[in-house]
């Protein structure tokens, strides 16, 4: 069962519950410590996309197209939709022969406020550049237009890419394909469900390749380097995913996820991976600090650079600070 992990505070009432399940695994499978179930099942969602970009590696498309750090970095990126964000992918597109019009990812306003903002008062549109996942969908089709695979249906489950990407997240995972629940994600490409466990399993793994089967070891260097050298590609600005790789990324790569999904490998350590039941994501910056702090993962003057996300205050509408988001919960020995 979920078990209660952040508090949500007005004043001096608690106004509400986020209740989850953290799972923290070793390179050979072993579940240390735990919170909630450790046999949760859900969607990887975005926290997906460092494996999903593993092809684009070890096939030796990102050579042939000569595609930068920046550019690997946001194709596992769930990015703010920022101008350095659709300038990089317009040029991950150029590379390959391709425009925005072959993103099937679909559009919404820029993540990123201040940047909205701005299009909106200059009359400008939204692109489907702006998606938070229009840097994966980039990856995806340099993959299509590598291997002379069509790109008006790459989404469909049955396209060779999909089928691709399902035998590497089996492979990174060690979920066999036929246990591996499919659906639709958000940006409209297949999504994985699978047991916590095997993700914090996976993010070991990606964080120390060494214990990759051999044709992913090169390839998950390069993307983990990718995404700790370029934070900014990964999130944005005030986005907890970059500021975490900016001050800790010389020790763990991490990555989000929709629904109050987050992983993290750590290097020469475990992996990690925490779902918010409600799906709030609210809950994820206070509840992933203090587990890597139960893990004695962060240094303090680390701890203290990231001091606004352990209780991050609860604001109402004329930007005054009315309570907090406390994280409560104490992980377990396995």
């Amino acid at each position: 069962m979920p078990t209660k992990i952040a508090e949500v505070y007005r004043g001096k009432l608690v106004e509400s519950i986020h209740r989850g399940d953290i799972v923290v695994v070793t390179t050979d499978e072993r579940i240390t410590y735990y919170s909630g179930s450790r046999d949760k099942v859900t969607y990887w969602r975005s926290a997906a996309k460092p494996i999903q970009a593993l092809p684009v590696i070890f096939s030796g498309a990102a050579e042939k197209y000569g595609l930068t750090p920046e550019e690997i970095a946001i194709m596992a990126a769930s990015h703010s939709g920022e101008n350095l964000h659709v300038e990089t992918v317009k040029g991950i597109l150029n590379k390959i022969g391709l425009d925005e019009s072959a993103l099937k990812c679909g559009v919404h306003p820029p993540v990123h406020k201040e940047t909205a903002r701005n299009i909106w008062m200059k009359g400008g549109k939204v692109s489907p550049l702006h998606n938070n996942c229009s840097g994966k969908h980039a990856g995806l089709l340099t993959l299509c237009q590598f291997y002379g695979w069509s790109i008006d249906d790459y989404l469909n489950q049955d396209h060779p890419l999909q089928r691709l990407l399902l035998e590497v997240i089996s492979d990174i995972t060690g979920v066999p394909e036929s246990d591996i629940e499919l659906g639709v994600d958000g940006c409209g490409v297949v999504v994985f469900g699978l047991p916590l466990k095997n993700m914090a399993y996976a993010y070991a793994r990606l964080a120390n390749p060494e214990y990759l089967p051999s044709k992913y070891r090169k390839a998950a260097r390069h993307i983990v380097e990718s995404m700790t050298s370029y934070p900014e590609m990964v999130g944005g600005s005030e986005r907890f995913n970059t500021d975490l790789l900016t001050v800790a990324g010389d020790k763990l790569v991490a990555k989000s996820g929709a629904e109050g999904v987050f992983c993290i490998g750590v290097f020469g350590g475990p992996g990690v991976a925490v779902k918010i039941e409600d799906g709030n994501s609210r809950g994820i910056p206070p509840v992933v600090i203090n587990l890597l702090k139960q893990l004695n993962l962060l240094t303090p003057e680390e701890i203290a650079k990231m001091r606004k996300y352990h209780k991050p205050a609860v604001k109402n509408n004329r930007k005054e600070k009315v309570g907090f988001i406390k994280p409560v919960f104490t992980l377990n020995k396995a």
